[in-house]
């Protein structure tokens, strides 16, 4: 019953969640007729046209490299480090474009999303497992994004609004998220583009207020540095770059516009252009991290306030080194920080809708799985914010627990994500070679062993008590089989699976 079989498969594609319905693609316009050639493997020339209609994705991914979490990264590593970290802070940030671009080419060669690709790859039990992980990233991640807003939205009200008013304020951009996805994904990244430059403007300003050493400012970039002094900042560099629910969204994003799939030129044509987007992305990420460390390393680099400094405090310490001037230093970098905050708990919500659809396939309403995601880093953040309101002390330790949860997700979105990108059965034509493959797996590699280093490094000092010790090595032993097993699925996969699965992309 052929008819009735393909009524069936027009069901079933019905039925399958994706990250974005026909109607909501961007559609790619200015194809000459001439070039549409089918299996053509030449490239269409450049067009700075086509260019603009698919820049969008690469910044709201870039957002991720400026969330407050880096910021603060970046502010203990000027304070602390002085200008000695600035060549791993360019290094991490390439690192991280390397794993962006290799989530991008995912996303368009398949037309699908690491998310989607890992509930139909693995068994159901190991899908779960690294639902559950990503749902913990997001949620960590969304703490330190929420509370980032909160503290700059105290600082702007001159301390009117506490902590827990803050979280609450913050809360509300899912409605705003909601309301500016009716008017198109256009729109929604115009927000971000401006939010993104408002982080360069302030942060810039603060630069050029601080008036760092152009001469300490190049060696830093140029010549590597690293003592047992500087460790603990160099590990936080690295460790904040690769966010592992950043890695799901890009995979999402690039799927905004409409890509015909059957032409191989079609997709290689988009990841020329996105690969150019985020590239420039990041560049403008780089120099706005750039900034924060440089303004640090020139104010505190040296000082007995540089070990003290932290999200909470960097504010007042600012204003009290670089005074008032024509505007105040401490609203500038409240502004930046309210800028940075804001745009990162909306990509989180938009990541989490992502996650969730993805791994549970689920058809819900657009509000309603944002609702659900923004509840879930919202309610443990309200109890956090009510609980650490009065102790700086307190919320720097929080922060280290967050960053231990992030630096423990890392491995569940690297690892599927170089599995599957390496994978003829997945990819076709567009799987990655053996020197980027080799490449690839160093950078993962790397990253996750200096994750563990920060890991080792935090347990050694908070775990204390023979019960809490007993607990965390079941888990970390659990852990790590978990991951011995993610890397031998995917050796075994690209020994073992059939081709017949073979997506079609000539």
């Amino acid at each position: 019953m052929p008819v009735e079989e393909n009524q069936q498969l027009l069901l079933q594609e019905e039925e399958e969640d994706r990250a974005y319905d026909s109607d909501e693609k961007v559609l790619i316009i200015g194809v000459d007729s001439d070039t549409e050639s089918g299996g053509s493997t030449v490239l269409p020339p450049f067009s700075w046209k086509k260019l603009w209609l698919f820049t969008g994705p690469g910044f709201l991914m870039s957002i991720a490299f400026l969330d407050p979490g880096n910021l603060e990264g970046d502010l203990q590593a000027g304070a602390i480090a002085g200008y000695s970290l600035l060549w791993l802070l360019l290094w991490a940030t390439a690192m991280g474009l390397l794993v962006q671009l290799l989530s991008a080419r995912l996303g368009v060669a398949t037309g699908r999303h690491l998310a989607e690709l890992c509930r139909e790859e693995y068994p159901t039990w190991a899908s779960m497992v690294l639902w559950i992980m990503a749902e913990l990233a997001l949620i960590g991640a969304d703490i330190q994004e929420v509370i980032g807003s909160a503290i700059a939205i105290k600082i702007l009200s001159n301390g009117f609004f506490p902590l827990w008013a803050g979280v609450t304020i913050t809360a509300c951009d899912c409605f705003i998220f909601l309301f500016l996805e009716n008017y198109g994904v256009r729109k929604l990244e115009a927000v971000f583009a401006v939010l993104i430059g408002i982080m360069a403007v302030t942060f810039g300003w603060m630069f050029g207020d601080a008036k760092p050493s152009a001469s300490e400012l190049f060696l830093g970039i140029l010549i590597p540095k690293l003592s047992s002094r500087t460790i603990q900042q160099a590990v936080g560099v690295v460790g904040c770059i690769i966010m592992p629910h950043n890695v799901f969204l890009h995979s999402a994003l690039v799927q905004s516009r409409e890509i015909d799939h059957s032409k191989k030129d079609r997709v290689q044509e988009a990841l020329r252009y996105y690969s150019i987007e985020s590239t420039t992305a990041l560049v403008i990420s780089f120099l706005i991290n750039l900034f924060v460390t440089t303004v640090f390393a020139k104010g505190f680099y040296g000082t007995e306030l540089a070990n003290s400094i932290g999200l909470v405090n960097a504010g007042q310490y600012l204003q009290d080194k670089y005074g008032g001037g024509f505007f105040p230093i401490l609203y500038i970098w409240g502004i930046g920080l309210l800028a940075a905050g804001q745009s990162s708990t909306i990509t989180g919500t938009y990541a989490g809708q992502f996650i969730m659809g993805g791994f549970l396939n689920l058809r819900l309403k657009k509000w309603l799985r944002a609702l659900i995601t923004r509840s879930c880093a919202i309610i443990p953040t309200m109890i956090v914010a009510l609980v650490f309101d009065t102790s700086e002390d307190s919320l720097d330790v929080l922060n280290e627990w967050l960053n231990v949860l992030q630096s423990i997700q890392i491995p569940f979105a690297l690892i599927p994500l170089l599995c599957l990108v390496s994978k003829e059965q997945i990819m076709g034509t567009f799987k990655i070679g053996p020197i980027l493959k080799m490449v690839s797996w160093l950078v993962a590699a790397l990253v996750i062993v200096i994750n563990g280093y920060l890991l080792l490094d935090f347990f050694v000092n908070e775990v204390t008590g023979v019960a809490f010790t007993t607990v965390v090595c079941g888990f970390t032993g659990a852990y790590v089989v978990f991951i011995i097993y993610l890397i031998s699925r995917g050796v075994t996969c690209f020994s073992w699976c059939c081709p017949s699965k073979q997506i079609e992309v000539e």
